[in-house]
């Protein structure tokens, strides 16, 4: 049981990994964080791919954590 667990782990870190690479940059430097952070205040959308991976992002972060605290509470 706890191979096919650090095995799901592994494959989850993998997923988050390139989920959160495959991400477009933000604005580099103090502007281009005050204007994404008016760009939320005032309605902006993320992109159709972005806000995908986005939710993708926190779902497997939630599950990595998950299969990590089950890990260490097995071993």
């Amino acid at each position: 049981m706890v191979t096919a667990l650090m095995i799901l782990e592994a494959v989850i870190c993998v997923a988050l990994i390139a989920t959160v690479v495959l991400q477009s940059g933000k604005s580099a430097g103090m502007s281009g964080s005050i204007a994404g952070g008016a760009e939320t205040i005032f309605g902006g959308k993320k992109k159709g791919l972005d806000e995908i991976l986005a939710k993708a992002t926190m779902v497997l972060g939630v599950l990595f954590g998950i299969v990590t605290l089950i890990l260490a509470r097995v071993q």
